[in-house]
């Protein structure tokens, strides 16, 4: 089928089953949409079951229906899942302006796994020059590195976008088994701290050698790491009551700040209105 283009309503235009891809920052696309339209087709494929499958194009059709837009031009191609899979993780990676460490590890792994269905067999030298080929201006190394971010439970990943964790420990903390991961987190919540990459190590250590205990995240967790800096703890149960559930100690702590900045300003006009 030769691509066309063509004008399709929003309700006949379905999410790529398998995109990691989340939509965030609407709001200023949605703006831009509101006034000018959808200049920019998306992709599409036709779906068995009716409708059309986005390749290109989840947060243009989200901003589109957000600005009551019921129709959008779309060029409609015909490709296979694999090749549906790579389009997807090629165009969301070099088009958008931010990409989170979660999306991108889900992304390499969708697109090594479609070229593996392509025939790239999935050891020995083929399979790191795939994992070379998979990002550009990426080796394999990171390709890989990233790809370990999809074992980690969704607290800890979340730990990992909203910058709590950064990518080295986390690689090594995909490595424990999913009962440590949650007592770790645990750990985590209550110390208000996370593990540094010579700590995830250890944790690593003791998960593969049969060592791990829920002790262990404990005791790592209340360590003094080099050169830190003095902090103020608050028990976990008193503070956590008043953010969702959904809030990771970082994301509670700049909460915390924000607050204290907007108390210490408003101290300081009722200073100057003495």
């Amino acid at each position: 089928m030769k691509p066309t283009i063509k004008t399709v309503k929003i309700a006949d235009l379905y999410p790529f089953e398998k995109s990691p891809f989340g939509l965030r920052n609407m709001d200023e696309l949605a703006s831009s949409i509101g006034e000018a339209g959808v200049y920019v087709p998306l992709v599409a494929r036709l779906r068995e079951a009716g409708g059309y499958e986005i390749i290109d194009g989840h947060r243009r059709r989200a901003a589109a229906e957000a600005s009551g837009i019921d129709a959008v031009p779309v060029l409609v191609v015909e490709m296979d899942d694999d090749q549906a899979a790579i389009a997807l993780v090629d165009t969301n990676l070099m088009c958008r302006e931010s990409v989170l460490p979660s999306e991108r590890g889900f992304a390499y792994k969708l697109k090594l796994d479609a070229l593996s269905h392509q025939g790239i067999r999935t050891c020995g030298t083929e399979f790191h020059k795939s994992r070379d080929e998979i990002a550009e201006g990426m080796t394999g190394r990171q390709v890989s590195k990233y790809i370990r971010l999809t074992e980690l439970i969704a607290p800890l990943l979340q730990m990992v976008d909203d910058g709590s964790i950064a990518l080295s420990p986390a690689v090594e903390l995909s490595y424990l088994t999913e009962d440590e991961q949650l007592a770790l987190f645990g750990a985590c919540m209550d110390a208000m701290a996370t593990p540094s990459h010579a700590q995830a190590i250890r944790l690593r250590d003791s998960s593969r050698t049969g060592q791990f205990t829920k002790d262990i995240p404990v005791a790592v967790m209340a360590e003094d790491k080099p050169n830190q800096k003095d902090q103020l703890k608050l028990p976990m149960d008193e503070v956590s009551r008043f953010f969702p559930k959904s809030y990771t100690p970082r994301q509670m702590q700049e909460t915390i700040v924000k607050l204290l900045e907007q108390w210490q300003r408003k101290r300081e006009r009722d200073k100057g209105a003495r």
